[in-house]
């Protein structure tokens, strides 16, 4: 060994001892910490090797490393940024930001190439000079102060000093120092994403800086692993992420940035990922994508599939590479890889392999707290599996819509029953719509794609579900000729019904059945049960409805105790701000309920042939159990 190797690694052990010191396991920073050299955030030299080697023994592995260097060139011809916003955010800006300058950034430490810093630095100087990253709306701050940051540290011996001033005095300026104005930081208390977003950044900013104000730098870590705890309750008991599919891969990439973060410079994460259910969420995304590789988009989700880099932290910490064997489809199948956080893929995957990845055993998956949905699929290796997701829930979550109780359904390759997902927030907020006021008679509400009209769930008397009502599962079964769940959701409609019960089964692993146990209120209703579908709708008789799509049939039967009207419903937008929806429709049926009765209706669904009109449910109760 040589003599210069001897003394860094003395050093390095030294540095790693005092540091130790310094940050006692799951005590708090202080300014005397002794941060490592740079660069420091979630990249060393000895894990740039480790990603090189990984790239030329993994061809996944080596697919995303080209990718990023081709984005990067890419970036190379493009105009700087500039500071235009679009509505009150400057996101999109800030996103750009944080992708140029990550890819940039990767690209010069794993092959040297100059050319990516001085393009790294024009960017990094450009947005320095903004006038602010806009604190009104700080998901943009938090998302720029990471990316400065994350240029800062990993360039940092290749910027000139004058460029490191200005950028560390911007990150001061237009980061740090806004985070910590009361007018500004009310994301400290809440427990969504914006509190994962912005803590991060906050703390990426305050790490890579840390030399030049170590009191507040230490002061604003220790608030951020503090004030993160609130989001990642929201996972227990069971990893289910509350916002939804979209949000999970914005909220929880951004936790685990922050928390690999902490481990790279602090070693250890100060029993951040010790949370409960917190580790279980990456099934929860895992189970969420159905076998077409799209996913549940309930609430303001997008009904496309997320290249998730997150994916590879957890797979590595948990050492389960099954929970890539989606990635590893999405790859294969050449996904577009956009994902401005997808460095960190090749971070978190350095000592991975995309090689042999065995399928999940389990077909269903469960999850309650806040927002809770079960899943249910008949094979994971099989495209035209049939699958099945449920969700209960409430419409006063974050980003939640009147959807408690809905369901998706897929079978043969073709998602027979959708969810229109979320629609852009400009298109709304541009009409003057107050799209966030989620009190029950707000605009939010009277969005289309937002009540329970739109929903394949249940509407009584035309009316919208109670904002601060809750559906919890009360009881499930992963049994595998009769995987189910059964959700409570009789405070949605608590002043209609006195009780609405209703079960999701998955049958023989090809059935699928929505069973509805109802006790009516001290008046009649008119009950409606919908489904939101893309496929060509034929009413063959008062109890089934044939639908098509490119030459596939599912059927949909209806065993109720009372007469039911089949019907249709147009999904044409009805006002100047709700957006169309092509190729859609609303089937289902009414039916009349009298005063005070109890009624059970049960809907099969079954992707190939007719379904017998004897096949009748059985009643909930009797449903096999945990």
């Amino acid at each position: 060994m040589k003599k210069n190797q001897l003394i860094t690694i003395i050093c390095a052990i030294i540095t790693l001892f005092c540091s130790t010191i310094a940050v006692g396991q799951n005590k708090e920073i202080d300014s005397t910490f002794k941060m490592p050299s740079h660069p420091r955030l979630l990249i060393s030299h000895e894990l740039e090797e480790q990603i090189l080697e990984n790239v030329k023994r993994d061809a996944r592995f080596k697919q995303v490393h080209r990718a990023i260097l081709s984005e990067a060139d890419h970036v190379l011809n493009k105009p700087v940024l500039e500071r235009v916003m679009i509505g009150k955010r400057l996101l999109d800006v800030s996103r750009e930001a944080l992708k140029r300058i990550y890819y940039l950034s990767y690209a010069f430490r794993l092959n040297h190439d100059k050319k990516y810093v001085a393009r790294a630095e024009k960017e990094l100087l450009a947005v320095s000079g903004f006038k602010d990253w806009n604190p009104s709306h700080f998901l943009d701050v938090g998302e720029m102060t990471m990316a400065l940051s994350i240029g800062y540290d990993w360039l940092y011996q290749d910027l000139p000093q004058s460029t490191r001033s200005i950028v560390a005095h911007a990150i001061l300026e237009k980061g740090i120092q806004p985070s910590t104005n009361n007018k500004y930081n009310n994301w400290l208390n809440v427990t969504n994403n914006w509190n994962q977003v912005c803590n991060a950044g906050i703390s990426f900013g305050a790490i890579a800086t840390f030399e030049e104000h170590p009191a507040l730098s230490a002061k604003l870590i220790n608030r951020a692993i503090k004030s993160v705890i609130l989001p990642m309750q929201q996972y227990a008991p069971d990893g289910a992420y509350p916002e939804g599919y979209g949000y999970w891969e914005y909220g929880t990439s951004f936790n685990v940035m922050f928390i690999s973060a902490l481990e790279g410079v602090f070693h250890q994460d100060f029993n951040l990922s010790a949370q409960p259910g917190f580790l279980k969420t990456a099934d929860y995304l895992v189970n969420m994508t159905a076998p077409s590789g799209k996913p549940f988009n309930y609430s303001d989700s997008r009904a496309v599939a997320e290249f998730n880099p997150a994916l590879f932290w957890f797979a590595s910490k948990l050492n389960d590479s099954g929970l890539l064997l989606v990635t590893k489809k999405q790859l294969d199948e050449q996904m577009p890889l956009q994902n401005r956080l997808l460095p960190s893929a090749m971070l978190w995957g350095a000592k991975l392999s995309l090689n042999n990845i065995q399928p999940k055993t389990t077909q269903f998956w469960i999850g309650n707290g806040p927002n809770p949905v079960a899943l249910m699929r008949s094979s994971w290796t099989d495209p035209l599996a049939t699958f099945v997701g449920f969700k209960g829930g409430s419409p006063g979550i974050s980003h939640g819509h009147m959807d408690v109780g809905s369901f998706i359904m897929e079978s043969q390759g073709v998602r027979w029953a959708m969810d229109f997902g979320m629609q852009e927030y400009e298109s709304l907020e541009s009409k003057g719509i107050n799209l966030w006021d989620t009190k029950q008679n707000s605009q939010r509400w009277k969005i289309f794609r937002y009540n329970n009209l739109a929903h394949n769930t249940l509407s009584i008397d035309s009316t919208f579900q109670n904002v601060r009502g809750n559906a919890a599962f009360i009881s499930s079964a992963d049994n595998g000729l009769f995987m189910n769940a059964v959700a409570d959701l009789s405070s949605l409609y608590a002043d209609k019904l006195k009780k609405s019960i209703r079960g999701v089964a998955l049958i023989n692993k090809k059935t699928v059945l929505i069973r509805d146990e109802i006790t009516v209120g001290n008046t009649d209703v008119n009950l409606r049960w919908s489904m939101v579908t893309p496929a060509t709708v034929h009413i063959i008789d008062k109890h089934t409805i044939e639908l098509s799509y490119k030459n596939k049939k599912c059927y949909l039967f209806v065993d109720a105790q009372s007469e039911v009207k089949m019907k249709t419903w147009s999904t044409d937008p009805g006002t100047d701000y709700d957006a169309k929806n092509p190729g859609t429709s609303i089937v289902g049926f009414e039916v009349r309920l009298k005063a005070d009765s109890e009624q059970a209706i049960s809907v099969f669904l079954d992707a190939g042939n007719p379904l017998q009109k004897s096949f009748s449910a059985k009643s909930i109760a009797s449903w096999p159990k945990k």
